[in-house]
């Protein structure tokens, strides 16, 4: 959805996806927990009545025998609002949107376009989620009625790492103060920045894929840039550290989101520091909110004296509640159209 430019994130998600494209279609694996995964071919712009139609075609030409190869009409998922325009066209049971993200908020993407399409989406999707309580409201003004599903997490998965050793963060000085996600212009650079300035020892490690980050992060002292590490070594990386932070700015697209990093974060057993926004304030027992880079700075240094306070250690155990496998059984409802009592 991002809108092309002359940089080499565009360069190097393009050549990305034209590997996709001659790889064809990955083949699911037998047993039906594995599904098949498609790249169809897409035209990445959206603001025109011609590019819209291209994708169109272009979306019907790839999903279309696949769908009519199924035994009956299935129940299309979508996160992204580009597929709006397939509604009543693709032959589908029930279309649900699942939103995940304010999209017409986002950095780098066509807002206007976005905000047409999900429009459209919301209007004749048969059913609507929402994982944050920010974007529920947002749909609900829209006149429709959105379920809340909120994100999941594996405990033990975060809570028990291997021992292995993560070879990136081998010589950094301690004590590590660590983020990982995207780092785009979500990212305060003045939260990092006051942080960076106070400490008198220690490594900020911020790990993850670059979209469009503020070059200032580059060059701000006692802040090491990692490339995005695999998934199964991130709990390990949580190991290694002191403090866990997500110093996100305040904008109308981080008070829509519902990171899947802040659960995740909460199950390592490490003190956690993040912005003050509405998806963190359901959790402000469990870790500490800030709202100025002073009071992040100082929260951040604290817990590294501290570690983990007891009281919010205890105020975690809640996450036994918030599996992935009981978000998949609400969703599966919804999903699917079962009322419920």
């Amino acid at each position: 959805m991002r809108t092309p430019q002359f940089d080499r994130a565009t360069v190097s998600r393009g050549v990305e996806k034209i590997r996709q494209w001659l790889r064809g279609p990955i083949p699911a694996d037998a047993g039906p927990a594995n599904p098949r995964v498609l790249n169809p071919r897409m035209w990445p712009w959206f603001s025109t009545r011609f590019g819209r139609s291209l994708n169109r075609r272009l979306l019907l030409r790839a999903l279309t025998p696949v769908v009519e190869s199924l035994p009956e009409p299935p129940v299309v998922v979508t996160t992204l609002p580009i597929v709006s325009e397939l509604i009543g066209v693709l032959p589908a049971r029930r279309w649900v949107y699942y939103c995940v993200d304010d999209f017409g908020e986002w950095p780098g993407l066509d807002h206007t376009a976005l905000r047409r399409m999900e429009r459209r989406l919301i209007d004749e999707a048969d059913e609507l989620i929402a994982v944050s309580k920010t974007l529920q409201t947002k749909l609900d003004r829209s006149g429709r009625t959105a379920a809340l599903l909120t994100h999941g997490v594996e405990r033990e998965f975060w809570a028990a790492p291997p021992p292995t050793e993560v070879p990136p963060l081998t010589g950094l000085e301690r004590p590590l103060i660590v983020f990982w996600g995207v780092v785009d212009r979500r990212m305060d650079m003045a939260f990092v920045q006051k942080l960076a300035a106070d400490l008198e020892w220690g490594t900020i490690v911020i790990v993850g894929p670059e979209l469009d980050a503020d070059p200032a992060l580059r060059s701000i002292p006692r802040v090491v840039r990692l490339p995005p590490l695999a998934f199964a070594q991130l709990p390990c990386v949580a190991r290694e550290a002191s403090v866990l932070i997500m110093p996100y700015a305040d904008l109308p697209v981080t008070r829509a989101i519902q990171p899947l990093k802040l659960k995740e974060y909460l199950c390592t057993g490490k003190p956690t520091v993040v912005r003050d926004l509405p998806a963190n304030r359901d959790w402000a027992d469990c870790m500490d909110l800030a709202d100025t880079p002073e009071a992040f700075s100082r929260a951040v240094r604290m817990r590294l004296q501290t570690r983990l306070p007891v009281h919010q250690k205890a105020a975690r155990a809640r996450l036994s509640h918030e599996s992935w496998r009981e978000k998949a059984q609400v969703f599966e409802r919804l999903v699917i159209g079962v009322e419920t009592d």
